[in-house]
């Protein structure tokens, strides 16, 4: 509900197992997105937490956005038939539905992500695409605005989330005041600068486990489908099936994956030169790394050094 002086009223709904740093912290955002709104005679935000209980109505007003924040908790925001019923309502009244990080799982147990493109923590991404199938997850993208459903990615993205907001509703100059009075950058981040390859081994089948193992120190070797089914003896056929039920990867994506995430080991802890590099994980070629690593990470291998680098973040400070 608008109050006067306000362009838009914002829900932030506080629903159990609701990360609670997030929701404070967008209320301190919108709380100085705000005084440097009304610094410039501008209109405000009208910002609302809501409580949603478990078979209880979270309110009755009708907002322009509603936020459902990241979750802490495995649950993964778990279907609330009431606070279903309330989302739906306010997204058939016009609202903005946002999410960030596991909040999402609250829009896709309201119904309301059939064909809509989202994006949450890369983490959650075998967890999301289990229980929505219909929906079109892009876990490599920080914010994702489709209209009138916008979703973040991972569990400090509620930032990214917040200066959206404001400056759908207030404006980039204030946006651009905000992001600097939080000493944050307002844009040009995406999710896979910061997603690591952490493949699973518990699946269960001692032959390709035993074949991953062999491949975390054997990264750097001229590694081919022929040799690894030759190594855990078994059919090219058979080896194909079984390290894709295993894994969910291909040999060679695995592979190209496992190399990225060395090379990034790397960047961030050695001086080592990123030509170097390259060679250290398995790429002879340095243009085919470069390509390879850019189109994994976001990133070229210096841009990413002179982002995550622990070296380089300890010299500019010495």
């Amino acid at each position: 509900m608008k109050e006067a002086g306000t362009c838009a009223s914002v829900a932030i709904v506080a629903y159990p197992g609701a990360q609670m740093s997030a929701v404070l912290g967008l209320t301190d955002l919108f709380a100085i997105a705000n005084r440097h709104a009304s610094q410039e005679c501008g209109p405000q935000l009208a910002v609302s937490t809501v409580t949603a209980e478990a078979d209880s109505d979270p309110s009755g007003a009708s907002f322009n956005a509603v936020i459902l924040p990241p979750s802490l908790q495995q649950s993964h925001c778990l279907e609330d038939m009431e606070l279903g019923k309330w989302l739906r309502a306010q997204h058939a009244a016009g609202a903005l539905m946002c999410s960030v990080c596991a909040g999402v799982f609250c829009l896709g147990h309201a119904g309301l992500l059939d064909g809509r493109s989202v994006t949450t923590h890369w983490a959650l991404e075998d967890a999301f695409r289990a229980t929505f199938p219909s929906a079109r997850l892009n876990a490599d993208q920080l914010l994702i605005d489709d209209n009138d459903i916008v979703t973040a990615g991972g569990l400090m993205a509620w930032i990214d989330l917040g200066l959206f907001i404001v400056n759908r509703w207030l404006g980039p100059q204030v946006v651009s005041a905000t992001a600097r009075h939080l000493l944050v950058d307002p844009s040009g981040r995406e999710q896979r600068n910061y997603r690591s390859f952490r493949p699973p081994r518990d699946h269960g089948d001692d032959v390709i486990l035993s074949l991953q193992h062999w491949l975390e120190g054997h990264a750097d070797a001229e590694i081919t489908v022929e040799h690894m089914a030759k190594r855990v003896r078994l059919s090219g056929r058979t080896f194909l099936r079984r390290f894709k039920a295993a894994t969910g990867l291909t040999p060679n994506s695995y592979v190209q994956n496992l190399r990225v995430e060395k090379a990034r080991g790397l960047l961030e802890r050695t001086r080592i030169p990123v030509s170097e590099i390259g060679w250290n994980v398995g790429y002879r070629d340095a243009s085919a790394f470069s390509r390879v690593f850019r189109a994994t990470v976001g990133l070229t291998a210096g841009e990413y050094r002179n982002r995550f680098g622990i070296l380089a973040r300890k010299e500019q400070h010495d």
